[in-house]
């Protein structure tokens, strides 16, 4: 199974922190990290862990989203809430399945970052997310149990990873490269400085929900890139200038 860790916000309920890590050891996973949490892993955690309470004993307890996602490259938030509309990018999502079928085969290591059991994660925290997934559930009851929805998310990637991808995923180097230019762009053509961070957000959570295969980083890259450079020099490039 590809590398995952799963990254749980302000948990409140010890029984779900130990219901999660039983279900981590259900598909293989033992990477969990805990950020201000408001509950200890007490008797009533270890009960609900069963055989997952190895997971609860080497889990890392941290005071910030940005110590607990070192290491990691693609950070998937959770939210129960979808958005219709195209105009708060923040908080559109992707079916889990979606994004399972999606992230077949890739290399670097994935997050899943999970909110509070009351009021999910903030939208400062929802920010450190390259993509958001969501289960999909009935209009009239759409929140899931925190442990029930983590188990669900990670059932479908464990599921998706049994399928072969049909083309590799950009990789880490790739896609920073990718962004860097884009950052590049917007300074070239004289993109509003009060715009720029919102607008990188949205083009880092439109990459993260498509997870562009290899062939289409290098096209997007390339057209991206002379661009780039057309306005530096203020000439398209000639076919013998490529690389």
């Amino acid at each position: 199974m590809a590398d995952f860790r799963i990254v749980l916000v302000g948990p409140k309920f010890p029984g779900n922190v130990g219901a999660i890590a039983r279900s981590m050891a259900n598909f293989g996973l033992r990477d969990l990290v805990l950020v201000n949490p408001s509950c200890e892993l007490d008797d009533d955690a270890f009960r609900r862990a069963k055989h997952g309470s190895f997971i609860l004993e080497e889990a890392r307890i941290v005071s910030s989203i940005d110590e607990a996602l070192e290491g990691c490259f693609l950070v998937a938030g959770t939210s129960g809430v979808t958005t219709k509309g195209d105009s708060n990018y923040t908080r559109i999502p992707v079916p889990v399945r979606e994004f399972a079928e999606g992230a077949r085969g890739y290399e670097e290591k994935i997050a899943f970052i999970f909110g509070r059991e009351d009021i999910g994660l903030l939208q400062e925290e929802l920010e450190h997310c390259d993509v958001l997934v969501w289960v999909p559930t009935g209009d009239e009851f759409p929140i899931l149990n925190l442990s029930h929805a983590a188990t669900i998310v990670m059932y479908e990637m464990y599921q998706a990873d049994h399928v072969p991808r049909k083309s590799l995923p950009a990789n880490r180097e790739q896609k920073e490269r990718l962004f860097s230019t884009f950052d590049d762009l917007m300074d070239e053509v004289g993109y509003p400085v009060n715009r720029r961070n919102g607008t990188r957000v949205m083009f880092r959570r439109m990459m993260g929900r498509s997870i562009p295969s290899e062939y289409e980083f290098r096209t997007i890259m390339g057209v991206i890139g002379d661009a780039v450079r057309i306005i530096r020099n203020g000439k398209p490039w000639e076919k013998k200038d490529r690389a």
